[in-house]
């Protein structure tokens, strides 16, 4: 049997270096263009690869007590279709809100369908799923662990998407669990979520069937799901769709053409900051040409100690560049927002980390409208003074402890 415990050996290796040494792509631009130039918007659809749509409507509800009852007034609005898609479902006071509306709308004949991934929403599977189910919802679970999937093992859908009717939706990083609304204990987690009503929401239907279609074979069909779809508003979008079937994902290449395409001012909140060697470079020009950036991220409050301690240990060269970071003190922040000249806006579920550019299926929605960027820039303020800068000279003074420690969770910047 040796030659098993060396094959063994062999591909256990190999794993390792595929999932921690497999180089980054070096992102950067052919040529420099403006995000007020006229040509931007349609290079980054073309770029992106996605379908233009002009005439939305796009409110912002800041922390999970405003979206939570948004959400569960539009669940029982719904009388067609209903179509939820979620990494965090986790049983307590906010599940059983949105069980209870799920299974209502699914008991009087509207169609309900959820997908929840296999780790994220691991905790729902019980007395919560056989309700779901009794009641007629139809729940698939994303990437389950099964022998034929274990090279996939890594690809998790970090999508967090709610569409009714075909009609309206909500996008943004809060999944469904109670640390964003009553936590049972410190504040509760500051995020975001957005409610779309005019035609992209049909672009946003169309990613909740594909996951669905991965989990179940079933193609989505018809005006429940998909209505015609009049003008709502003035907002110019678009969606920004990854999946690491390609490692040049969507979102990353967005983001990497609106960076270095702003003028002024750049605006970054992330709950999870590890930005690779591309992402850091295009930082540290923008702040060396004279565009402002500010970067929010969790504090002390984080969730992933590990992951901020990973983060922390990259700044200096942003610091000295002139990037000016902050550490949100008044709880966790989940927030996932990007925000440029106050012109465009990113909105969803991508995390400024590798985890979300290569290995995740997320979703975003890219924004052009002043408004919705206005909007977003009161939360951006009043997160400002809830939060603490942390300076070259502070950044030099932390601990030694973790100046040691460090180094030695390099690995987090690839797997993150």
């Amino acid at each position: 049997m040796d030659w098993l415990s060396t094959a063994g050996a062999v591909f256990l290796v190999w794993m390792v270096l595929v999932f921690l040494f497999t180089p980054g792509i070096n992102y950067h631009l052919a040529k420099r263009t403006s995000v007020h130039a006229d040509d931007f918007l349609y290079t980054l659809q073309s770029t992106c690869q996605a379908a233009l749509h002009h005439g939305n409507r796009v409110s912002v509800f800041t922390n999970g007590p405003q979206f939570y009852p948004a959400m569960l007034d539009a669940i029982r609005s719904a009388t067609r279709s209903i179509n939820l898609e979620c990494y965090i479902f986790q049983p307590g006071r906010i599940a059983d809100q949105f069980i209870d509306a799920l299974s209502e709308r699914a008991r009087i004949g509207v169609n309900v369908t959820i997908v929840v991934d296999a780790i994220g929403s691991f905790s729902l599977w019980g007395r919560p799923l056989r309700r779901l189910r009794k009641d007629g919802c139809r729940v698939a679970t994303y990437q389950q662990i099964h022998w034929h999937r274990l090279a996939r093992l890594n690809n998790r859908t970090h999508r967090e998407l709610l569409i009714v009717d075909g009609r309206i939706a909500f996008i943004g990083g809060a999944g469904i669990a109670d640390w964003w609304g009553y936590p049972s204990k410190g504040p509760p987690w500051r995020d975001t979520m957005a409610r779309i009503e005019g035609p992209l929401v049909a672009a946003l239907q169309g990613v909740a069937a594909e996951n669905w279609l991965e989990c179940c074979g079933e193609i989505m069909t018809g005006t429940d799901y998909f209505p015609n779809l009049e003008a709502a508003g003035e907002t110019t979008a678009f969606v920004i769709k990854s999946s690491p079937s390609d490692r040049a994902t969507a979102s990353r290449v967005a983001f990497q053409l609106l960076l270095e395409g702003a003028d002024h001012h750049v605006r970054i909140s992330t709950p999870y900051f590890l930005p690779d060697r591309a992402l850091r470079l295009a930082l540290v020009n923008l702040a060396k040409r004279g565009v402002a950036v500010d970067v929010i991220v969790p504090g002390p409050h984080t969730d992933q100690r590990w992951v901020r301690l990973a983060s922390r240990r990259m700044w200096g060269q942003l610091l000295e560049a002139g990037v000016r970071i902050h550490e949100y003190r008044a709880g966790m922040t989940h927030n996932k927002v990007l925000i440029v000249d106050e012109l465009w806006v990113v909105l969803g579920t991508t995390n400024l980390d590798n985890r979300s550019f290569e290995h995740n299926d997320e979703i975003n929605v890219a924004l052009r409208d002043p408004d919705v960027a206005a909007r977003l820039l009161t939360d951006y303020r009043q997160d400002l003074l809830d939060s603490d800068e942390i300076t070259a000279e502070r950044w030099q003074r932390r601990p030694l402890w973790e100046k040691v420690v460090g180094p030695f969770v390099w690995i987090l910047e690839r797997q993150q």
